[in-house]
């Protein structure tokens, strides 16, 4: 069946995503209104009811907000680890506790949802717990890898695989040093366990090239520390350094942050 990816949102006012094929489909994360949500999937022909679980990254605000409606409330799964949906218990921004619909998942333990075998793995961030999600459909291989202080071996190892890779861009260096936060967010968000920068992801992406990879997507770019056009610009330019064309060799794509995307569509 058909394979088909969707950015709803990506950004730090709220994060969702959609992977799904002509019957099932799964969220990451649900950090967007639900009537949002519905709008979205309506506009792009993709049936709501066919939502069979939602995959959750970490328990911060801008990925969790519609996660309690959708898990308690219309009895849609939710999979995330043990320690995350603690977070999320702890969360002022879930109303509804997640009880029937709380699925415990492990890092790198594989499990199925239906025709897709998902991994998670962990990832470095200033949350209770973080992973990313490594998804297997055919000869597809998707990993989401958002919100990333730094790329530790793990998370090096999982975006290696992917033939289809969401990876987090979120600041540009210059315009975060000389921007109007203040320094304990710019110290928050430059850390270990804060977020990927646009030259980071680039030195990452030109370094560890395959064949294999088709299709790089950036994801949760700052609404204050970057623009899609630079961070587009600063992988393109950084893989034209090692003689891989944008475009020819891999397609690129910069998410915006409240706009959804087009809808991906995959043989």
């Amino acid at each position: 069946m058909k394979l088909s990816f969707l950015s709803l949102a990506s950004g730090s006012s709220g994060n969702c995503y959609y992977l799904g094929t002509s019957e099932f489909g799964v969220l990451i994360d649900a950090g967007i209104g639900i009537r949002t949500i519905k709008k979205v999937l309506k506009d792009r022909d993709i049936d709501f009811s066919r939502i069979v679980a939602i995959l959750i990254t970490h328990d911060h605000a801008d990925h969790i907000k519609t996660v309690g409606y959708l898990g308690e409330k219309l009895c849609i799964p939710v999979y995330s680890t043990e320690g995350v949906h603690k977070g999320i218990d702890k969360s002022r921004y879930v109303e509804e506790t997640l009880i029937r619909s709380r699925k415990i998942i492990e890092k790198e333990v594989p499990f199925m949802i239906r025709d897709f075998r998902i991994t998670a793995f962990e990832v470095p961030h200033d949350s209770t717990d973080s992973v990313g999600y490594h998804i297997e459909y055919g000869e597809h291989k998707f990993t989401f890898a958002t919100d990333v202080g730094h790329i530790t071996e793990t998370v090096s190892k999982y975006m290696c695989k992917a033939t289809e890779l969401i990876i987090e861009a979120n600041y540009d260096e210059e315009m975060l040093r000389f921007g109007t936060y203040p320094a304990f967010l710019k110290e928050r968000v430059a850390s270990p366990t804060g977020h990927l920068s646009n030259r980071e992801a680039a030195e990452f992406l030109a370094t560890h090239y395959d064949p294999k990879l088709k299709h790089i997507w950036l994801c949760h770019l700052s609404r204050d520390n970057n623009h899609p056009e630079l961070a587009y610009k600063t992988i393109d330019i950084r893989l034209f350094e090692e003689g891989i064309r944008v475009g020819k060799d891999v397609l690129l794509t910069a998410l915006k942050r409240t706009t959804p995307s087009e809808l991906f569509d995959f043989e």
